[in-house]
């Protein structure tokens, strides 16, 4: 994995707004870096945990923000209760901000709702932007006030730390999807989705593939330099589909280049 791309990536990723989410949003945007970064990323960590990572070291290494706490297990009669990903402190301003990050991708199925809000669920189904955000709301940003944070957290004042999250998204939509989206969605959208038959069909001796692993997952296509025919990718994602998993798949087609998930839905 090449490390600066992957933090590149998390630094551009498109992030939700309050008209979507209702939460104040901490765009990383903000974050004002001096310049470039390269720094170590963990090889044996998930991909949120590695993107809960890439953000610590951007916040760390910026000129108007610093990190006070991070990744703070909460702890009741000796069961974690929960964990605060971030307090960072706003220097200029002296703000202190406890924020909430999360890096997810969703799949568009109209089929669901008349709401598109209610529509966005990850590859394999069994998560949704709607339940992340309920527990963002009723879960993860009222354990700051909860009595065994304010003791780890003695030394600032709880009363007057600001709430944000840092949702970063990317959005897939259904195989030639003619409906339209909200601008905050649409700037989100990365590619599209289909199922292993459509895959096929579609397939010719112009095109290319390459599975990224998960850790990958939301890096720029152009940068791959593995690439392999059908046959390279079929078997694994044929025991993909099997496993109910869904496969994300890069493609590159002379100077051209997609990023789809093959669903098993």
């Amino acid at each position: 994995m090449k490390t600066h791309s992957r933090i590149l990536s998390i630094l551009n990723a498109n992030c939700l707004d309050f008209s979507i989410t209702g939460l104040r949003t901490f765009n990383l945007s903000e974050v004002i870096l001096a310049k470039d970064l390269e720094f170590q990323l963990p090889t044996n960590i998930r991909l949120g945990h590695l993107a809960e990572k890439i953000v610590s070291e951007l916040i760390k290494s910026s000129t108007n923000y610093r990190v006070l706490y991070e990744n703070i297990q909460i702890i009741e009669n000796k069961k974690t209760i929960g964990e605060i990903d971030f307090i960072i402190k706003e220097i200029a301003s002296g703000q202190v901000i406890h924020l909430e990050l999360a890096y997810k991708f969703y799949l568009f199925d109209p089929s669901l709702s008349s709401k598109p809000i209610n529509n966005w669920i990850g590859p394999n189904r069994n998560d949704s932007l709607r339940e992340k955000l309920e527990k963002l709301k009723r879960k993860q940003l009222p354990l700051l006030y909860h009595n065994c944070a304010k003791a780890k957290f003695n030394n600032i004042k709880i009363d007057e730390v600001s709430q944000a999250i840092c949702l970063l998204v990317s959005l897939f939509v259904p195989y030639e999807y003619k409906g339209s989206f909200s601008p905050i969605y649409e700037k989100a959208i990365q590619g599209f989705y289909l199922n292993f038959a459509t895959f096929a069909s579609l397939d010719n001796s112009g095109k290319e593939y390459h599975l990224p692993p998960k850790k990958e997952w939301g890096m720029n296509p152009s940068e791959n330099e593995n690439w392999t025919d059908f046959t390279g990718v079929e078997n694994f994602i044929k025991a993909s589909m099997k496993e109910k998993q869904a496969s994300l798949c890069w493609q590159k087609c002379k100077d051209s280049y997609l990023a789809f998930f093959i669903v098993w839905w």
